[in-house]
């Protein structure tokens, strides 16, 4: 059974750093692709960011990109985003995401949800002073 479990989240001041964490299980995380996305209520969940398979590749949505970075530990199945010069804006509750199929290992339309199968239940980020 696929499973996704986020951590690391919490409450943060401006300018602050969190490293979230997304522990997968059921599956080898080296064939597949993890994107972050993240939900603020009222709004559809955005993409973040995504690590492709195996072969380094990494992509940001414009928010993300100077402040956060992805990055995954194959050994210990466990995907991370690393978020720097937090803002107010970036509250919200994060998720990482997988997907089957002949996209399994890319980061093909990594910023739409519907793109994704299997989510984590999300861990809750909170930027405020």
């Amino acid at each position: 059974q696929i499973q996704l479990v986020e951590s690391g989240g919490g409450l943060v001041q401006p300018g602050g750093s969190l490293r979230l964490s997304c522990a997968a299980s059921g599956f080898a995380l080296d064939r597949y692709a993890i994107t972050w996305f993240r939900q603020v209520p009222g709004k559809g969940r955005a993409g973040v960011s995504c690590s492709a398979r195996d072969d380094g590749i990494t992509q940001y949505a414009d928010s993300a990109k100077g402040r956060f970075t992805i990055s995954r530990d194959n050994g210990m199945n466990t995907a991370y985003l690393q978020m720097d010069s937090l803002k107010p804006e970036d509250t919200a509750v994060y998720y990482c995401a997988t997907r089957y199929g002949m996209e399994a290992g890319t980061c093909h339309e990594f910023l739409n949800a519907n793109a994704w199968d299997y989510w984590g239940q999300g861990t809750q980020v909170t930027v405020s002073s």
